[in-house]
């Protein structure tokens, strides 16, 4: 199978050592300043707001939107300029916004389909204690890697 055309998501996404954290959330939810404090730790602005997604050959991949490319919306600042970093395969949704996660999520992460591929999604409360360490940690945990048979499309969990 080769590159889908994109979709828009409404998310904000960061890449961090070649993997991309889908960050997801109602307005208002944190979206954009957790994706502010994983950039101060060294992650990429792949999008604020919105992404690009595609599936290519079972991999679903990251990608800035043209039009917003670089800016990420500093609460109370305004629209703040960032190196763009370059697409990469998501290993990881994270919601904010939503009803609380568990203390110990179960292990392997329960998937969504996005674009006919699986995504382990978690519900995060970024909170005020270490949020952007703990999305790392989450990374790290949760988080697939971009060769793993886990990415197709038919291990899909819903």
């Amino acid at each position: 199978m080769s590159a889908d055309a994109p979709i828009v998501h409404q998310a904000s996404a960061v890449v961090i050592a070649g993997r991309a954290l889908l960050i997801e959330g109602p307005p208002g939810s944190g979206k954009s300043s957790l994706a502010l404090a994983l950039i101060d730790r060294g992650a990429g602005l792949i999008g604020d707001d919105a992404v690009e997604l595609r599936s290519d050959n079972g991999v679903l991949i990251a990608a800035p939107p043209p039009n917003i490319a670089g800016l990420l919306e500093v609460r109370g600042v305004g629209l703040v300029g960032f190196p763009v970093a370059a697409p990469a395969p998501v290993a990881l949704v994270l919601t904010l916004g939503g009803p609380p996660g568990e203390r110990l999520p179960e292990s392997p992460l329960p998937c969504r389909s996005i674009a006919g591929v699986a995504v382990p999604v978690l519900a995060f409360d970024p909170g005020m204690i270490a949020p952007a360490q703990r999305a790392e940690q989450a990374l790290a945990l949760h988080g697939i890697d971009a060769n793993a048979p886990s990415l197709s499309a038919a291990s899909a969990r819903e």
